[in-house]
């Protein structure tokens, strides 16, 4: 048997062991779900109440009768499916009536069997699809009685039971951190905020009672956890999520850097957290505060680097106000070298190695021309600090960074870059790494872990380059127009460029 064909047997027997049969519906209509209305997702339907109620236009009825069905709910959904069956013979899985469209654009009629029969008593089903893992089915519509018939008013087995429900805690007064040091421990973002602040992240806890404090601006969710390290992953969480009205305060465990699971949950009305025992509280730990989106009580990732405390607490220790950071250090190291490189010391070595040949013609340094050992010395210094840099968050995050978006792969090019360009010294290949590092540092401006000022922090950036673009045609124009310029013009020159520099970096 020729390669060839060992290699068609190799890949047709791959197939067969990865075969997974997979349905398809290409016009939406899942015809073998009509009795159970259960969606063909992942998961089981939500037994919680739904927000999604239906509701008709009368509550009586006479055969050959038009009546109007309204799904409506306090959140967004991406499909469902409606039914009208038997109210006296809730078991039958046979829909009755017929539907007509309202909307042809965006509903669809599904035929569920073939013959519409006639009921003294019908009721509605939906079943509601709010995301494709949230779903509920079978919620429940009103009886409408056929006129001269006996009302039939018994509503079905199947019903969703209630959840239940507890007492809304209140609070003993709004948070305030006028205790904070001293009969409670704290910790704000800003430092020093007053929690009535809408822009003020605060968590507080005390000592005799074990009763945490969590305010801060959040449309999801905001929580805190206890972590033996400053690094996601073995925390114990606790969640306030925003669901409607009511806020659901829940516990959890995040075991790696993933969704953390819920392993208790009840409603309050405020987010007050009291007695945490699943921890013991009598060990240190680092403080997690983090906040995002939610849809449907599920939470979203932060969108904001969370705020770590910079040293661990012991809960039950004396109160004191802690201080903490979104900033990694590693990731604040990263930044700022990568700057120092590229705003001073690469710009300025390309500077002097464009500009200022003529001035030192036979002056040298170590056997080589002053210019070229300046130069070769800034530049030596810069792929340095880019190398270095470069490093520090494959070990902040242990890996290649995944959810940063292009600015890995661009800075991964600089560096590539900047190897290359000693060896060949290339104008092509200077002005591409140039370039390339500066889309890195606009695009590293927004990144969550280093949590700057926006969107000031980019206009600044944008004003230094348009300032070093300037400063270029500047020395350009100096360089083409004067030929007979002395040492004095070009020191001030150079001094003006440097500590522009300074001051920008600063």
């Amino acid at each position: 048997m020729s390669p060839v064909s060992l290699f068609c047997l190799l890949f047709i027997a791959i197939l067969e062991c990865h075969w997974v049969p997979v349905d398809c519906y290409g016009n939406g209509k899942v015809t073998k779900v009509c009795g159970s209305m259960e969606p063909l997702h992942v998961g089981k339907g939500q037994v919680t109440t739904s927000p999604y109620r239906l509701e008709t236009n009368t509550t009586m009825f006479s055969p050959r009768d038009r009546i109007k069905v309204i799904l409506s709910g306090t959140s967004d959904f991406e499909g469902f499916l409606l039914q009208a069956r038997d109210a006296v013979h809730q078991g039958s899985e046979s829909t009755i009536g017929t539907f007509t469209l309202t909307s042809p654009d965006t509903t669809q009629l599904l035929t569920c069997s073939k013959h519409s029969s006639v009921s003294m008593a019908t009721f509605s089903r939906v079943t509601v699809v709010a995301a494709y893992d949230i779903f509920w089915v079978k919620i429940p519509g009103p009886i409408i009685n056929q006129y001269d018939v006996t009302s039939f008013q018994t509503q079905s087995s199947t019903t969703p039971a209630p959840v239940p429900s507890t007492t809304p805690s209140i609070l003993p007064g709004p948070f305030t951190s006028e205790e904070c040091g001293q009969s409670k421990s704290c910790i704000l973002d800003p430092p020093g905020c007053d929690p009535k602040d809408p822009h003020c992240f605060f968590l507080s806890m005390t000592t005799a009672e074990g009763v945490f404090e969590l305010s801060g601006p959040a449309d999801g969710y905001l929580s805190f956890a206890l972590s033996w390290d400053t690094w996601m992953g073995n925390d114990d969480v606790y969640l306030c999520v925003k669901d409607g009205s009511k806020v659901s305060v829940s516990a959890a465990f995040v075991n790696g850097r993933t969704h953390p699971k819920d392993q208790s949950q009840v409603i309050y009305s405020i987010c007050y957290v009291i007695e945490v025992l699943r921890y013991d509280l009598d060990q240190e730990y680092f403080l997690f505060l983090a906040n995002g989106q939610a849809q449907h009580g599920k939470i979203r990732k932060h969108s904001l680097q969370p705020l770590i405390s910079i040293k661990k607490k012991l809960i039950t220790g004396p109160p004191e106000v802690l201080k903490g950071s979104r900033g990694p250090i590693l990731m604040k190291m990263h930044g700022a070298l990568m700057l120092v490189a590229w705003m001073l010391t690469g710009s300025i070595g390309t500077f002097i190695a464009s500009f200022y040949k003529p001035d030192w013609p036979n002056q040298t340094l170590l056997s080589q021309k002053v210019w070229f050992q300046f130069h070769r010395g800034l530049m030596t210094i810069t792929v340095a600090l880019t190398i270095a840099a470069f490093c520090l968050p494959f070990f902040y995050r242990k890996g290649w960074s995944k959810h940063a978006g292009v600015h890995p792969y661009l800075g991964l090019c600089v560096l590539t870059l900047s190897l290359i360009q000693p060896i060949m010294a290339n104008t092509f290949i200077y002005m591409l790494c140039s370039l390339t590092a500066v889309a890195a540092m606009f695009l590293g401006m927004r990144q969550s872990s280093l949590f700057l000022p926006q969107p000031w922090t980019t206009y600044v950036l944008i004003v230094y380059v348009i300032w070093l673009a300037s400063f270029r045609i500047l020395f350009l124009i100096h360089k083409h127009f004067h030929f007979n310029r002395c040492m004095k013009t070009s020191i001030w020159f150079i001094y003006l460029f440097f500590n522009s520099k300074f001051r920008f970096l600063l």
